[in-house]
């Protein structure tokens, strides 16, 4: 299965390409990127409304800007939170008061989100959350800890599923509530450093934070419909731009392997061949998905998919470069603390695929469970 991409669609990838070709700059930060992505109205582009400042687009277009935004050079978003997971969130669950006042400025790149679900002892099983929500006239009071929080040290506001009805059990008793991140004293955030070096995700600490009463998403102890709403949003038309660095990392790869060698290795031929095929495979049923014939589990499917393909990716970089692999650069004592090649990126990076964003373990439950229709897991039980 394809995509049809028709006349108004290649004009309009044409554009895309001419726009990035004229404004991606290397040197720009993240933060200056987004506003100027907001300028260009290119924010919110799969939103159901427009009116905020930022264009609308069909599937098959929005399919061509995250394929040439993953061909170009610009730099990884920043916004993504905001625009694909709390937009589409507000536009079917907020008020036209909470609408009014968050989606401008994401559209403009002015405001950025972090999600604030997992926690130490509810990751996986989100049901188990601990943080506590008081209403105290016009505000909540939160107190709790949130893990592998994304981009929290860069974001503006935290949307946060905390408990607000006292003894409330599993999915019971929650409220989605949008949380300014500026208040000293009262959150903290320290950055979780990575085997990469990296420090993308963070730990959250809510010591009294206020959220305002006129901010709850949905009603008041609403909060897992609204939940299970937004995860719906996460996997859309950024799969088909991931796969396009998939395709970039794989070809990396190749060429890695005619380096040192391997490539005459009949077993890593076969190893790299799969790969391929398997990314093909991907394509067709992003695709099937987006097209909404895919059917119930889909998007859990999509995940076991891409999660272990990339790992198995990471594996085949380092096998194919042979001893080389462990080997860092000439000054790797004045690394601060040290630096990766792509390549070794890549496989430090990927050992978390098959467990961020939802882990293999619960995929699989999902698509026993509510595809497959097999009794339910019991909860507690280790």
């Amino acid at each position: 299965m394809e995509f049809g991409f028709s006349v108004e669609d290649e004009a309009f990838r044409a554009e895309v390409k001419a726009w990035l070709d004229a404004h991606v700059d290397v040197d720009q930060d993240r933060r200056t990127w987004e506003r100027t992505l907001g300028k260009g109205g290119w924010i919110g582009l799969g939103w159901s409304e427009e009116g905020y400042g930022n264009r609308t687009a069909s599937l098959t277009q929005q399919v061509a800007w995250a394929e040439e935004y993953a061909r170009s050079s610009a730099p990884p978003r920043s916004g993504h939170i905001g625009e694909n997971l709390l937009a589409p969130t507000l536009i079917a669950h907020g008020t036209p008061e909470q609408k009014d006042r968050f989606l401008p400025p994401i559209a403009a790149g002015e405001e950025l989100w972090c999600q604030g679900y997992s926690e130490p002892g509810a990751g996986s099983d989100l049901a188990g959350i601990r943080t506590v929500a008081v209403c105290e006239g016009a505000y909540y009071r939160i107190t709790g800890q949130k893990i592998w929080t994304s981009l929290a040290h860069e974001a503006d506001w935290c949307f946060v599923l905390a408990r607000t009805e006292e003894g409330s059990r599993r999915h019971h008793g929650l409220s989605f509530l949008l949380v300014p991140m500026d208040q000293p004293g009262r959150i903290e955030v320290r950055p979780i450093r990575q085997m990469t070096g990296t420090s993308e995700f963070n730990e959250v600490f809510f010591d009294g934070a206020r959220a305002r009463v006129e901010h709850v998403v949905g009603s008041e102890g609403g909060g897992w419909k609204v939940a299970m709403s937004l995860l719906g949003f996460e996997r859309g038309v950024s799969t088909l731009a991931q796969q396009i660095g998939f395709a970039e990392e794989l070809g990396r790869v190749v060429r890695a392997a005619v380096e040192s060698g391997a490539v005459r290795d009949p077993v890593v031929r076969d190893r790299l061949v799969r790969q391929w095929a398997e990314l093909r495979v991907m394509r067709w049923n992003a695709l099937r998905t987006l097209g909404g014939s895919a059917g119930p589990g889909a998007s859990s499917v999509a995940k076991l998919l891409w999660g272990g393909w990339h790992q198995r990716l990471g594996e085949l970089a380092m096998e194919v470069r042979g001893a080389a692999a462990a080997v860092g650069p000439a000054d790797w004592a004045a690394s601060a603390p040290y630096e990766l090649d792509v390549l070794q990126h890549l496989f430090l990076f990927s050992r978390a695929d098959t467990i961020y964003g939802g882990s293999d373990q619960i995929q699989r439950t999902i698509i026993a469970e509510r595809v497959l229709g097999l009794p339910r897991e019991p909860k507690g039980v280790v």
